[in-house]
C-alpha cells in the first residue's frame, strides 16, 4: 500500500489532499453486485464491500432508480418541516428488524449514530461513565472515539477518564463495575469488526441485560458493522435473544449512501433540541434506505447471508485443516462477517488476493483477513474467493 502523496501527482500550486490514508493504487471507478473495475477494466471480486457498507450489491437497478427519481424532485430540504419518508423509513424498518415500538433518530454516520446514543443515556441516568470492550472500535466523534480502545486515535481532548474497557464475556468483570452505580452506559458490539471478528456469547450478553437493568444502566448494542443483516439476523444481538434500550446502525443502511440511526426503546423521553443534526434523514438518504429495505426483503439477502456465509466459514474451517491451509489460526464470525485470523501477518496474503488474483479483503489488527462482502454474496462467489485462497496459499 501507498500514500497519497506517492499515487497523486505533487503540485505546489494546488491544494493536496491530507496524507492520512494508506491506498491500493487502484482507482474503482464502476462496480455491480459483489464485482467492481477499475478504470483500466480490471475486473475484482469485491468481499470487503466498502467497510461493510455495501448492502444489497453495487449499483443495484432498484436502488439506482430510488436514488435517482428522488433527486430529480427534491435532493433536500431541512427538518424543520414534514419528511414523509422518514416516517415511511421509521415504520418499514420497525416492522423488518422487530421494534415497531422503539423510536428513530436519523444522522449521517455510525459514529453520529454512537454519539447520540451516549448523549442519550447520559441524559436519561445523569451519569457519565461508560464501559466498553477491550478492542472496541465505535467512531471517530468525540464520545464516540473516547469509548474506542485504541489510543493512538484518541487525542488529548478526548481522553477524559469517563470510559472502563473490559474482557469480551467476562460477565464477572462488567457486573462488579456495573454494581458501583455510577454506570451510565455499557456499549457492545456483539461481533466486533475492527477487534477482529471476535464475538459475544449468549451467556454474556443475557447476563449484562439483567445486570444493567438491576442497576439502571443503559444497554447499547452497537450493530453499525455487524447489523442490518450481515450476521443473518437483521441485528446480531439477535441471535443471543436479548433486547438493548438502544440500536446504532450505519453502514449498509443506505448501501453508500451516507446515512446513520439510533433506535430507541419506548422509556427514553424525547425532548426537543436536545438532539439534532442539519444532514441527518435527508431525502436522499431515505429514498436510498427505503430502496434497501426493498431488495432485503424481495430478494431474501438476509436468508443469502446466512446461508452462504455458513458455507463459506464451514469451507474455510475445511481448509484450515490441510496442508495447504495450515497458516489458517482460527476461522469466526456469522453469516457474511467472518475473519480469518492467521499464524503470521495478513499482509503478503492479502497483498496477493488483491494484486494477483483480484479480490478485494478487509483486514484487523496485523493478523486477520475480515471478508464483509454484499448480501448478495452467491455460493459461486463464495466458492471462487476460496479457489483463489487456496491459490495465494499454496505460493
Amino acid at each position: 500500500m501507498r500514500t497519497f502523496a506517492a499515487i497523486y501527482q505533487q503540485n505546489p500550486q494546488s491544494m493536496e489532499l491530507f496524507d492520512v490514508y494508506p491506498l491500493f493504487p487502484i482507482n474503482i471507478v464502476r462496480g455491480k453486485g459483489c464485482r467492481v473495475w477499475d478504470e483500466e477494466g480490471t475486473e475484482y471480486l469485491d468481499l470487503y464491500g466498502g467497510h461493510a457498507v455495501i448492502s444489497v450489491g453495487h449499483a443495484h437497478p432498484h436502488y439506482v432508480e430510488a436514488i435517482s427519481q428522488q433527486v430529480s424532485k427534491l435532493g433536500f430540504y431541512s427538518n424543520s418541516v414534514v419528511n414523509k419518508l422518514q416516517r415511511q423509513l421509521a415504520e418499514r424498518l420497525g416492522k423488518a428488524c422487530g421494534y415497531e415500538d422503539y423510536r428513530l433518530f436519523l444522522i449521517n454516520s455510525g459514529a453520529e449514530a454512537n454519539e447520540n446514543a451516549l448523549k442519550l443515556a447520559s441524559f436519561h441516568t445523569g451519569r457519565t461513565r461508560v464501559l466498553s470492550l477491550e478492542k472496541a472500535f465505535h467512531g471517530r466523534t468525540s464520545l464516540a472515539v473516547e469509548v474506542t480502545n485504541n489510543p493512538k486515535i484518541i487525542a488529548p481532548i478526548n481522553d477524559n477518564g469517563h470510559v472502563t474497557y473490559l474482557p469480551m464475556n467476562d460477565l464477572e468483570a462488567w457486573s462488579t463495575e456495573l454494581r458501583k452505580g455510577d454506570v451510565a452506559a455499557c456499549i457492545v458490539e456483539c461481533i466486533q469488526g475492527v477487534g477482529g471478528i471476535r464475538m459475544a456469547s449468549a451467556e454474556f450478553m443475557q447476563g449484562l441485560r439483567r445486570v444493567c437493568d438491576e442497576t439502571g444502566t443503559v444497554l447499547i448494542c452497537d450493530e453499525i458493522q455487524c447489523g442490518y443483516g450481515r450476521s443473518g439476523k437483521f441485528f446480531a444481538h439477535q441471535w443471543l435473544d436479548v433486547r438493548p434500550d438502544i440500536i446504532t446502525v450505519a453502514k449498509g443502511i443506505a448501501n453508500g449512501f451516507p446515512m446513520g440511526a439510533v433506535l430507541i426503546s419506548p422509556r427514553f423521553e424525547a425532548v426537543y433540541g436536545q438532539l439534532g443534526t442539519t444532514f441527518g434523514g435527508n431525502h436522499l438518504a431515505c429514498a436510498g434506505a427505503l430502496a434497501v429495505l426493498d431488495i432485503l426483503e424481495g430478494e431474501g439477502l438476509i436468508e443469502n447471508a446466512h446461508r452462504v456465509g455458513e458455507y463459506l466459514i464451514q469451507e474455510l474451517r475445511q481448509l484450515a485443516q490441510t496442508p495447504e491451509g495450515a497458516c489458517i489460526k482460527e476461522v469466526r464470525g456469522r453469516g457474511l462477517m467472518i475473519g480469518i485470523e492467521l499464524n503470521k501477518p495478513y499482509k503478503e496474503v492479502r497483498q496477493r488476493l488483491l494484486m494477483d488474483e483480484h479480490v478485494f479483503t478487509g483486514c484487523a489488527g496485523t493478523h486477520v483477513l475480515r471478508l464483509l462482502p454484499p448480501l448478495c454474496l452467491s455460493q459461486a462467489e463464495a466458492d471462487e474467493f476460496l479457489t483463489k485462497f487456496r491459490k495465494v496459499l499454496a505460493k
